[in-house]
């Protein structure tokens, strides 16, 4: 507690210094304004300072509510067939591995929603009972949080349906922490770190500001794979996504094509991307786009149309829901990383996708603010899109991989246009 109330503080006293604590709150709710994608909603409060987190959800609307389905009807979007279809993940590798997510609040549906959706899906079940399911509070205990947001409770949904669809033998390991406040969230990784985990999902974000990098030191554990959605701002760095010690996952949309894969892929145009303000360049990070600052994002999945089942009423919706966001991607990312294997002891999995960028597919059409798709690396899809799960394992562990500079005092980003966030 002691150390939550200190982070608490550092926060608080940053906020006043750099006179961001009084910005307002923007609305809880914001429609999509992508042009021609499909109409969604923000389903979590984005704050323009560095102090709660906005999680990465985004809810389709327009839709007819399907409260339930019969059995082995196909849900409205992207099933966990699909998903492992797209990107090769096949066999049951990930067997007895434990993926973690870190979530705002406590979801009391989180069990019962799951079970639906593995069933509808064929997958096997994940319960408490069997072991496969732990769900803990930012402490380690079971004592759930105090307060259920129905957006935050979608987020759930979405990550532990997603880490469903890409490793289905996957053990999961849910953190509820007590708010969205940076000390709440912050606790929440270390505890899933101090739980044991390998692979940690995240799919919220803080807005870039001066002293984040005062917050790298949650993520600077070599042979733990953290995954962070990039964002859902269209061009837009945020943090924890910027650190770089994390994998930022882009976004991209999926579709069926008659082609030898079977499926098409473009940029999402809600991607976050583009140059970190305040972090250094990798070593494993050789691209033109951002030549002395972190670029982001470092590989992509869906985050377009994902099929999610979750029962907290969120704008009068319950039941089979459509998620959009890079919150799609990140848990994707995640499972893929499990079903890679364990990270090589001392090095830092978000290196892994650079050494094997044959591994991926490319993606070279789409774009993100003023960022675009385009043949070998880009901001909006990084790498890539996982093509199996090659790409997502340590080939150097003695080599370049265990390099991550200390941050610099100043970082230039290139002269590219910027969106405020």
């Amino acid at each position: 507690m002691h150390g939550v109330r200190m982070l608490r503080a550092l926060v608080t006293a940053a906020l006043i210094v750099t006179g961001l604590a009084a910005a307002p709150a923007t609305a809880h709710v914001r429609p999509s304004a992508r042009g021609s994608q499909p109409p969604s909603l923000r389903v979590c409060p984005q704050t323009p300072i560095f102090s709660q987190a906005a999680c990465l959800a985004r809810l389709r609307t327009g839709l007819q509510l399907l409260p339930s389905l019969p059995p082995g009807a196909k849900p409205p979007g992207l099933g966990a067939d699909d998903i492992r279809s797209a990107y090769e993940l096949r066999g049951s590798n990930g067997q007895r591995r434990t993926v973690a997510i870190t979530i705002a609040h406590h979801d009391p549906n989180l069990e019962s929603d799951l079970a639906v959706y593995r069933r509808q899906f064929h997958l096997p079940a994940c319960t408490k009972a069997n072991g496969c399911l732990r769900v803990i509070n930012q402490r380690g205990g079971t004592t759930p949080p105090p307060t259920t947001d129905p957006g935050w409770a979608f987020e759930e949904s979405i990550d532990v349906d997603a880490v469903s669809a890409a490793c289905p033998v996957c053990r999961i390991l849910v953190v509820e922490n007590d708010s969205a406040f940076a000390s709440d969230m912050f606790a929440g990784v270390d505890q899933a770190v101090a739980q044991g985990a390998k692979f940690i999902s995240n799919s919220w974000v803080f807005p870039e500001a001066p002293f984040e990098t005062n917050f790298d030191f949650h993520f600077n554990h070599p042979g733990v794979a953290f995954t962070f959605g990039s964002g859902d701002n269209g061009g837009v760095t945020q943090y924890p996504p910027a650190s770089p010690y994390v994998t930022a996952v882009g976004g991209t949309t999926l579709s069926r094509a008659n082609n030898q894969r079977g499926w098409t892929e473009s940029a999402w145009p809600g991607t976050g991307c583009g140059c970190s303000l305040y972090e250094p360049k990798p070593p494993f990070q050789h691209d033109t786009i951002c030549p002395h600052s972190r670029t982001i994002a470092d590989v992509s999945a869906v985050a377009a149309g994902f099929a999610v089942y979750d029962t907290v009423p969120f704008a009068a919706s319950t039941g089979w829901l459509v998620a959009d966001g890079t919150s799609i991607a990140a848990p994707l990312v995640a499972g893929m990383y499990a079903l890679a294997g364990n990270p090589a002891p001392g090095t830092f999995p978000n290196s892994y996708p650079y050494a094997h960028p044959g591994d991926f597919h490319d993606i070279t059409t789409g774009s993100a603010g003023s960022f675009s798709a385009g043949p070998g690396y880009d901001a909006p899809t990084g790498v890539g899109t996982p093509d199996g799960v090659n790409g997502l394992r340590s080939s150097d562990p003695y080599g370049s991989h265990r390099r991550v500079p200390a941050p610099l005092r100043k970082v230039e980003t290139a002269g590219r246009p910027r969106t405020p966030a």
